[in-house]
């Protein structure tokens, strides 16, 4: 195969996810209603929150929409991720995926240019939500928003490798509704997206353990830190193994000799 096959494989898988989300407006809608309405709840609600690390001093009273921002986003990251998983589950069951892992080129390339196209969409989506979020009084630094591309783009592709092996798995549609549930909640409210983990800390040591265990708080606090101009070694380590074993996962699971997807077909 040459380079130009592997150009024109990955332009045609990222210019149809492109397009089916330009074609269903109300996904980026919703996308987009979802995270503001729980800004302006949480905003409305709690005015301050006391003592985050990234804005010195320590001890300093911040805005509550500053600091749930980061959180917000990485809820962007964790939906698009799973709508792009919900996706290769539809293309499975009507028999265009088929078509898709026929192809000659490697599986690791289709389901690479498969994650690249979820998050191109993603980061989209985070950047229309902190324009928006400029007016709630969201100000981050002006470097911020370019700082932050990278780690977007990381737990981005971290998010959307977990779906893609959770849709290795998935057998049905209607199933995939049970399971996300299953999985995007626990690991949103057992993170730092919506409070900070010293206050977890205080209030339940086991909760602060699995909260540390849980990759989507360091994905949030990878795009918290970068946000503000900084790095977080331990979140970018963390997020960085995660989406190895995710992608590792997905692969064996999309592999037609020894994956999941394999088993399932023998066993039918």
């Amino acid at each position: 195969m040459k380079p130009v096959h592997y150009y024109r494989c990955m332009r045609g898988i990222v210019w149809r996810e492109a397009l089916r989300f330009l074609n269903q407006r109300g996904r980026f809608l919703a996308a987009l209603v979802r995270p503001l309405v729980w800004l302006l709840i949480f905003a409305t609600g709690f005015r301050f929150v006391l003592g985050v690390s990234i804005i010195p001093p320590y001890q300093t009273y911040i805005p509550y929409q500053v600091y749930i921002a980061p959180g917000l986003i990485g809820m962007i990251l964790m939906f698009q991720g799973m709508q792009s998983s919900l996706s290769m589950v539809w293309d499975r069951e009507t028999g265009s995926m088929r078509t898709l892992l026929v192809s000659p080129l490697p599986r690791w390339y289709l389901l690479l240019s498969k994650l690249i196209a979820a998050v191109i969409v993603s980061v989209l989506q985070a950047y229309v939500f902190l324009i928006i979020g400029y007016f709630w009084g969201i100000h981050p630094p002006r470097w911020g928003y370019l700082t932050v591309l990278p780690a977007l783009i990381l737990s981005g592709m971290m998010l959307s490798a977990l779906g893609l092996f959770l849709s290795s798995v998935i057998r049905q549609l209607e199933n995939f509704a049970g399971v996300m549930n299953f999985v995007i909640f626990p690991m949103f409210f057992a993170s730092s997206a919506l409070y900070p983990l010293w206050t977890v800390k205080q209030a339940n040591e086991k909760l602060y353990d699995i909260c540390m265990m849980n990759p989507f708080t360091h994905a949030v606090e990878l795009v918290r830190f970068a946000l503000y101009e900084k790095f977080n070694h331990v979140a970018f380590a963390v997020v960085g193994g995660c989406l190895v074993l995710f992608a590792i996962l997905a692969i064996v699971g999309y592999d037609p000799g020894r994956g999941l997807i394999a088993r399932r077909q023998g066993g039918e």
